[in-house]
């Protein structure tokens, strides 16, 4: 079983400004021997580490940590408009997109950098809101090749599930996106309406284009890990367990 989205931080270390000291749960050093218990205690096989920051420092301090057997890979942070790293562990990209303007991603100075993903092979994760769907769609119209994942199926609203699900039907039919199981009980209102949630996500990119991610520690906001971990599943068809807990990660982000 693979977890496709986990994050890491020293607080004050390698740029790390964020989580602040108002956020007491997760305002700690967060490091991979707590994660590896963890990961032990609920049958995880392997992680994905996630950039926490706006610092290629967090970035290359994730790649340092490459080498444990239960790290598959890293989503890092860049700068697209400058030239992409390169690393075998790096498996993809985040820019923080979800607190910029909603047409973000029709910048044409990303274009050169997004071409160069597409030739490493590297992932974009789209960490967003629903307002920036409509210019995330048009990015992945005009780079079909490149593979595109929506982090926490992009924090829908509560007062407007209708109008989130539309825009995400729309984007669901690129067939180089997919989405991302996560990060849906820190969003307010959304853990009860969660299946609601995902039923909309279900029926828009099915079982081959979803991914299941905890998003620990930020969950431990307001849930804990073998709670989400066992209310996914319940979610989830039996039947396709497989791909959205396992295969579909290791696919997309290409993991050895």
């Amino acid at each position: 079983m693979i977890d496709a989205h986990v994050h890491l931080w020293r607080l004050g270390e390698h740029g790390c400004v964020w989580p602040t000291a108002d956020l007491t749960a997760i305002h700690r050093h967060i490091e991979l021997p707590e994660l590896r218990a963890l990961a032990e205690a609920n049958g995880i096989d392997g992680v994905v580490l996630v950039q926490s920051q706006e610092d290629i420092a967090d970035t290359e301090w994730l790649l340092s940590l490459a080498d444990d057997p239960l790290v598959k890979g890293v989503v890092g942070w860049a700068d697209l408009s400058a030239p992409i790293p390169s690393h075998p562990a790096l498996k993809g990209l985040r820019p923080m997109v979800q607190d910029r303007a909603a047409d973000w991603y029709d910048e044409p100075a990303l274009d050169a950098g997004l071409h160069a993903m597409t030739r490493a092979g590297l992932v974009l994760d789209a960490l967003i809101r629903p307002r920036h769907l409509a210019s995330l769609t048009r990015l992945a119209r005009r780079h079909p090749d490149l593979a595109i994942v929506i982090d926490h199926a992009a924090k829908p609203v509560a007062d407007d599930l209708d109008g989130w699900a539309a825009k995400m039907r729309e984007i669901a039919a690129r067939s180089n996106v997919s989405c991302k199981l996560s990060g849906l009980f820190t969003e307010p209102g959304i853990a009860e309406a969660v299946d609601r949630v995902f039923d909309s996500v279900w029926h828009a990119f099915g079982p081959d284009q979803l991914i299941w991610g905890s998003d620990w520690p930020v969950l431990t906001l307001a849930g804990d890990y073998r709670g989400w971990l066992a209310e996914a599943r319940r979610l989830v068809p039996v039947e396709h367990h497989q791909s959205v807990f396992d295969g579909n990660a290791r696919r997309l982000y290409r993991l050895t």
